[in-house]
């Protein structure tokens, strides 16, 4: 086994994973644990402002998630995070600030504190599968997911801008297919995986993500999935909560997790907030 060696990174877990997402919070705190990656939450952080800072000022937007990049740097560590939207609003701003010194100036002066941008903000499905890296991660596989066939789900944030996220091919991204493969899983091809689920719409126009999210989940049927995974958590509330086809979402670590020994006290608490119940299809397995 390759020599164990602890990575540190300040954490960001944002509003969704301190309430809607708490499965996908801990299963990620989990993960790393079980992966030697330490993560020290910020303290003190505030809301990234996600589409609705977006929406409404341009500072605003960039002022929200600097104040957060502001206290990872004092930290002296890149930032993990989970959430695509959070990560997507957290690259923008580094990539906004880092083009214009000016504007950088400007937004320390709201935020009333020091930032150079000189850290990374990093998707923790990025550190995961890049920094741990996929060998040292099959070292530590104790329960492969063998026969369990999975449609990996990138959706919009994670990918696009391809010049700001940074993160893989926005085309045909490959990351998450091959921590699966990694952890033991099949995933599919299939044509949906950077397709959009609705995002905000999510209460606006209902109807409008009914049809996307039911679209995904046939098209990840249609490829021979029994679920998709995510690392998302709008993704994940739209697939669970406005389709209609009844197939079940994971979470990328909840998978991860598992594969990799966590409890399975732990493990059942998480599947119990699933809207749409994944147990079957881990039983039909034999893995739970």
């Amino acid at each position: 086994m390759a020599e164990s060696k602890t990575l540190k990174y300040g954490y960001y877990p944002g509003c969704s994973l301190e309430a809607t997402a708490k499965e996908y919070n801990e299963s990620v705190r989990a993960s790393a644990k079980l992966l030697d990656v330490e993560l020290v939450e910020l303290d003190d952080w505030n809301c990234c402002g996600a589409s609705s800072g977006h929406c409404t000022d341009p500072e605003l937007s960039l002022a929200l998630p600097a104040r957060n990049l502001a206290i990872a740097e004092k930290l002296g560590h890149d930032l993990a995070l989970s959430c695509a939207a959070c990560f997507l609003r957290f690259k923008q701003t580094n990539h906004d600030l880092r083009a214009n010194d000016e504007l950088r100036q400007r937004i320390e002066q709201i935020i009333d504190a020091p930032y150079q941008a000189k850290i990374e903000a990093r998707h923790v499905l990025d550190i995961f599968a890049r920094e741990v890296g996929l060998e040292k991660i099959q070292e530590r596989v104790k329960k492969p997911l063998k026969g369990l066939k999975l449609a990996a789900y990138y959706g919009c944030y994670l990918v696009r801008p391809p010049k700001v996220t940074q993160l893989d091919d926005p085309e045909n991204p490959m990351i998450m297919d091959n921590l699966l493969t990694t952890i033991g899983a099949e995933p599919v091809d299939w044509s949906h995986k950077v397709e959009c689920c609705g995002g905000g719409l999510l209460l606006a126009r209902t109807d409008v993500v009914v049809k996307l999210c039911n679209d995904l989940c046939q098209a990840a049927l249609d490829a021979g999935a029994v679920a998709l995974v995510t690392a998302c958590p709008l993704c994940q509330a739209n697939i669970e909560l406005r389709q209609t086809i009844g197939v079940p979402a994971f979470y990328f670590s909840e998978l991860l997790a598992l594969s990799l020994g966590t409890s399975e006290k732990e493990f059942k608490s998480w599947m119990k907030r699933h809207i749409q119940n994944p147990v079957p299809a881990l039983k039909a397995q034999n893995l739970i």
